[in-house]
């Protein structure tokens, strides 16, 4: 379906349901990492609901596919960055909030909610629910926007600034694709596109 379907954002519940995750990851990252990195997170979750908010198209799954698949991957690669180069050790030392528990409550179920809402953006999407697109744009603009800390924020708190900032690497792939899915997700999918 050329340039996707016109959607209303007249629906209060979808509009509701949205705002309400988005609350909930915040807080959830906020008791996990404290106010710094909640105050990054943001930058995905607040901002991919101020994105699906202001896009008045619905793609057709097809025409986020890609972009959603390939981000996917670089997203895994990107965490084993992470963990390879002790990313976590280094935003305690940024933020001085030690580094959580990985079985505590809130990581679990910051994981299980962001995570896994993310992989059911196809399931959604495909459906044509609301949610869906509000979920993939949370995913493409935390890839996009909120992993670009890597570069631009992260190291300028860092004892060598413009030296490697672990993740740092693996952004310089993932943010693109994102970026990729973003403007399907804004023009509608318009090249190529069907439903």
């Amino acid at each position: 379906m050329n340039g996707g379907v016109k959607r209303s954002l007249s629906e209060p519940a979808d509009r509701l349901l949205a705002t309400a995750f988005t609350l909930l990851i915040l807080a959830l990252g906020f008791s996990a990492f404290g106010i710094v990195t909640m105050l990054i997170f943001t930058s995905g979750f607040a901002g991919g609901l101020a994105l699906w908010m202001l896009a008045p198209r619905r793609p057709a799954y097809d025409a986020i596919r890609i972009p959603y698949l390939v981000a996917l991957v670089l997203f895994v690669v990107h965490r084993i960055e992470e963990n390879q180069s002790d990313f976590f050790a280094r935003l305690a030392a940024i933020t001085g909030v030690p580094t959580p528990n990985v079985f505590s409550v809130s990581i679990i179920l910051l994981v299980v909610a962001s995570v896994g809402a993310w992989l059911a953006i196809p399931f959604f999407v495909r459906r044509g629910y609301e949610f869906g697109y509000y979920l993939a744009w949370t995913f493409f603009a935390a890839m996009g926007i909120t992993e670009l800390a890597h570069l631009f924020v992260f190291p300028f708190f860092s004892p060598t600034p413009f030296a490697y900032f672990p993740g740092m690497a693996s952004v310089l792939a993932l943010a693109p694709v994102a970026w990729w899915g973003m403007y399907r997700l804004w023009s509608g999918g318009i090249y190529g596109t069907r439903s």
